[in-house]
């Protein structure tokens, strides 16, 4: 197994499919990763050399992928609930934020929504329960704007 910035990448996997195992990489970025570096398509992790694994890393060290992705993306999602928009407003309360329809299939955009819930409520503690949080909420412009 070869460990490349905090990722195992299994040794017989082709090098295409091998880096998508990186959040914030996928099928295409890859094949032009490869491209880049040329780097055959049916080459495998453990055939790559030394200064093929040099360069792949260093290519790689200048993206932004997976911590730095996830804190921009939580970052953004942040910034859309704090200036109370649409958007921010549709991610408080769980629901899909694209315009899709919540007659009947919300179930997975309440799955990866309510991931943002489950992770607020770990914050407050457990004696003061209240249904309306207290004043330095995250949820304070929500529960006090005028939506009317």
């Amino acid at each position: 197994m070869l460990h490349l910035l905090g990722v195992n990448l299994p040794d017989q996997k082709l090098v295409q499919y091998a880096l998508p195992l990186f959040y914030g990489i996928g099928q295409k970025t890859s094949v032009k990763i490869l491209a880049a570096l040329s780097i055959h398509k049916s080459c495998k992790i453990a055939d790559l050399s030394e200064p093929q694994v040099n360069q792949l890393s260093t290519l790689l060290s200048d993206m932004k992928i997976e911590s730095d992705l996830r804190k921009q993306i939580r970052a953004n999602i942040m910034h859309h609930r704090s200036i109370g928009s649409y958007v921010g407003r549709r991610h408080a309360m769980g629901l899909p934020v694209r315009g899709q329809n919540t007659k009947n299939n919300a179930k997975t955009a309440r799955r990866l929504n309510g991931r943002w819930l489950k992770a607020e409520k770990k914050e407050y503690s457990s004696l003061a329960r209240s249904i309306i949080p207290s004043p330095s909420s995250p949820f304070e412009n929500f529960f006090t704007r005028k939506w009317f």
